[in-house]
């Protein structure tokens, strides 16, 4: 896993585990396992176009570590996905489920294809021909896939039909972030950004800022930052920019939120939209604001614009927005930054309910997901706090030394067969 440019995901994600592991002692024979994936699957495979032509697309799924349970971890479809993007995501999924406590390991995968270019019928076939390529390494007891960028409900929901004809039977399981009607969670959809805005609010109450008033900006306007902007400013919070794949929007007293989520529910952009100040996606980055939530792709703050960001908190809703050197430079600061795999961890909260209610048949109403979700975030960010004040380290140092230090530990506990 090496030879990738200083900016990527996983030279990030590595960088990260070997500043953490020489910080706990950890062990080198422990230290080569977890820095490697645990297995890999690359797929060529075929696709029947409405044309009646075939396209050959590539797609990849990569499980990074399962000593504490069977992996977890998104499905992304995106142009631009690169196997080193799945081998990164893929280990952050195994810090973050083990930061949030919860019994799985990390995993990732996707396609390379651009889905707003596929038609419904076109997507429902790739989806299915790469269920069905990667069906030898997934399942409720290996390795379960979540929604990520380029895919939704519908998607899981063909996943889980597919593997379901494979078995004979309904394996509701074997998929979380379904449509409710065949098993998916109350909660589900807001889970990652109710996460952020859990964890957002603590970090600032407890540093003595008053998150009444606050001003915000988000980049991305999707599962993430579509919901955390809502929640935000039902927090008392003032959201002043949001931004999409087109382009951002700021508006100093508030943006109509309720009128941006109608917009894109009914597949516009916000270049579509007139209520308010079109600004570019990396200006945004760099407003004066109180809070930024970056929610978008991985690396958008680096050393290029790290010294112009102004705000005060920076809550990843993304995974690694900033890269390390960003990292550096904005602790240098005094920005306090919620990390990614405390802030985020909502989403595989929330999964690993619905994992749980499908095993058991037994589902949950959403005042009760979402009590659930509070109580394990709140404990989660208040384990990591009290790991950084104890260490005089930052949150994002403590919550790599708390999440390595308990996969360590299972690996170790669990020794090496044969």
């Amino acid at each position: 896993m090496s030879g990738t440019n200083e900016r990527s995901a996983l030279s990030i994600a590595q960088r990260q585990f070997d500043a953490t592991a020489d910080a706990i002692g950890l062990d080198d024979s422990l230290r080569a396992v977890l820095r490697e994936v645990k297995r890999e699957l690359v797929v060529h495979f075929p696709v029947e176009m409405d044309d009646g032509s075939f396209r050959v697309f590539t797609g990849f799924r990569v499980q990074h570590n399962i000593a504490r349970g069977p992996a977890k971890g998104g499905l992304r479809y995106h142009p631009a996905m690169t196997l080193d993007d799945a081998r990164a995501l893929a280990m952050y999924m195994t810090w973050k489920t083990a930061v949030a406590d919860v019994p799985f390991g990390g995993s990732k995968g996707g396609v390379v294809c651009d889905p707003h270019q596929l038609s419904l019928a076109e997507l429902e076939r790739l989806t299915r021909r790469f269920t069905t390529e990667i069906s030898l390494i997934v399942g409720p007891d290996r390795d379960i896939p979540a929604p990520d960028l380029g895919t939704g409900p519908q998607v899981m929901a063909w996943i889980m039909d597919t593997l379901s004809m494979h078995a004979g039977y309904s394996v509701p399981a074997s998929v979380t972030g379904k449509p409710q009607s065949i098993g998916g969670s109350e909660g589900r959809f807001t889970g990652p950004g109710r996460g952020v805005t859990i964890v957002t609010v603590l970090a600032m109450r407890d540093a003595g800022m008053d998150p009444s008033g606050a001003r915000v900006a988000i980049q991305g306007f999707g599962k993430v930052g579509g919901v955390c902007a809502e929640l935000l400013a039902a927090e008392g919070m003032t959201v002043v920019a949001v931004s999409d794949s087109t382009c951002g929007l700021y508006r100093a007293d508030g943006l109509d939120l309720t009128a941006l989520r109608h917009l894109k529910e009914e597949g516009g952009h916000f270049t579509d939209y007139g209520g308010a100040e079109q600004v570019d996606r990396e200006q945004l980055l760099t407003l004066d604001v109180d809070v930024l939530v970056p929610a978008a792709l991985e690396a958008q703050i680096g050393e290029r614009n790290a010294d112009r960001v102004r705000a005060k908190v920076i809550a990843e809703g993304a995974n690694a927005p900033l890269t390390t050197e960003a990292d550096s430079i904005l602790n240098e600061r005094g920005v306090l930054i919620l990390p990614d795999i405390l802030a985020n961890a909502g989403g595989v909260v929330v999964s690993y309910f619905e994992w749980v209610q499908d095993i058991q048949a037994y589902f949950w109403g959403s005042g009760e997901v979402n009590s659930r979700l509070r109580e394990v975030m709140t404990r989660s960010y208040q384990q990591v706090r009290g790991e950084a004040q104890s260490q005089g380290i930052t949150l994002r140092d403590a919550a790599f030394r708390i999440a390595v230090t308990k996969v360590a530990e299972a690996t170790r506990v669990r020794g090496i067969y044969p």
